[in-house]
């Protein structure tokens, strides 16, 4: 029941409510025919008990027509009597006592009594109308279906403005920054509306200001980092000026690791996909890298698969740096295959789980080298291709994953 939608839950609900309704209408009909035949015999016992009756047999004129008028009988006629004898009359029931014997039966629609007793016959038409009664059953349940359906279309048209709020919140998770939401109406759907709304409007000046912060920033630090780093080339070799070029150019890392992440964090940003061979992507990753060829083992089987080259390649990249990193033998390999890409390096397992580490500037432990910011991109670069980064320790080993499928 949790995860089925609103409107399937209202679809199911009326429907079981209509079926209950429609079922107990049924019903109700059924044992309200049952319940007017047992009236209608009992009634046809009391006027044929009263005009079998001695007392009543000898009634006059303008009794026996009030009599008539009051249980809306009618006599029949000798002549008349005739012809519905002889015409193929269907017998409902038969009844004695000891004022003479009764026969209830049909022509065509009508009803007819028929009474005998000591030779003197009397045929009555039954005037009263049995249809009433199934009449306003019928219109009543009718009102209740209408009532149901302008209840069920009410309901439905109060809430379509959710569904529409729920396909512009879709739109907006899938990096659709500026979409507008527009609604109207004063109710709870209305305020939410209102409320998401000005949401947007604040998450995108916070993303305005961010991402006009971030270039700023790597703007600024890169003329006087580009400044020193050819200052330093005037200073004589030694000690401090190595301390200097290394100290510059992790600070050139850093900003093209944050360039990277802006770049992947960006709402708008999409993959560009294309076809490409496994080994090309791994030789480009190793030229990211700038390391030894010697220090990493590449097993493939020279598939191509369809992702987009350049994150992919960013992705390898930062597995093998890390990888590279935190290897006691200063030796990693890669292994790869159309389902997934492993960077397999020997070392003591993680202390923490994975989600520890895919945080930005987490390390193991306090390293010269890095910033904390490789399995955060690499994990962002995975959602973006809609893969699976998985870890796990085996044999000695650590073991990331990269599920392509």
């Amino acid at each position: 029941m949790r995860n089925i939608s609103v409107s399937a839950f209202i679809n199911t609900l009326f429907i079981l409510v209509f079926s209950l309704v429609i079922t107990a209408l049924f019903l109700f009909m059924s044992w309200d025919k049952e319940r007017q035949q047992i009236d209608q015999i009992n009634r046809y016992k009391l006027i044929s008990n009263l005009l079998l009756s001695t007392a009543k047999l000898k009634l006059t004129e303008e009794k026996e027509k009030k009599f008539y008028q009051d249980f809306e009988m009618r006599p029949v006629s000798a002549d008349e009597s005739k012809l519905l004898l002889l015409a193929n009359a269907t017998i409902l029931f038969e009844s004695e006592s000891v004022y003479g014997t009764m026969q209830i039966f049909t022509i065509s629609k009508n009803k007819y009594m028929y009474l005998q007793r000591f030779g003197y016959s009397l045929m009555l038409q039954d005037k009263q109308s049995t249809n009433t009664r199934t009449t306003i059953t019928i219109l009543i349940a009718l009102l209740i279906a209408a009532l149901f359906l302008f209840l069920y279309v009410g309901i439905m048209k109060k809430l379509s403005p959710l569904k529409k709020l729920q396909l512009q919140i879709e739109e907006f998770a899938h990096g659709n920054m500026d979409i507008k939401i527009n609604q109207r109406s004063t109710d709870e759907i209305g305020k939410i509306a209102k409320s998401f709304d000005d949401a947007i409007h604040y998450i995108r000046s916070l993303l305005d200001s961010k991402n006009l912060f971030m270039r700023n920033m790597m703007h600024e630090l890169k003329t006087p980092i580009t400044r020193g780093r050819i200052a330093i080339e005037m200073v004589e070799d030694g000690s401090s000026k190595e301390m200097l070029i290394r100290a510059f150019e992790r600070m050139n890392e850093l900003i093209g690791e944050l360039a990277h992440v802006e770049r992947l964090t960006t709402q708008g940003f999409q993959p560009q996909i294309t076809e490409s061979n496994i080994d090309d992507i791994i030789k480009g990753a190793i030229t990211l890298l700038l390391c030894d060829k010697n220090k990493l083992t590449i097993t493939t089987e020279h598939e191509r698969i369809t992702t987009d080259t350049k994150l992919l390649t960013l992705a390898i990249k930062n597995l093998l740096d890390n990888a590279l990193k935190y290897s006691e033998d200063d030796h990693a390999s890669i292994v790869t295959n159309t389902i997934n890409i492993k960077v397999i390096s020997k070392g003591k397992s993680l202390e923490h789980p994975l989600e520890y580490y895919l945080e930005p500037f987490t390390q193991e432990e306090k390293r010269n080298a890095g910033f904390g910011l490789g399995l955060y991109i690499v994990n962002n670069i995975a959602s973006r291709l809609h893969y699976n980064l998985n870890y796990y320790h085996k044999n000695g080993h650590n073991i990331f994953e990269l599920k392509l499928k």
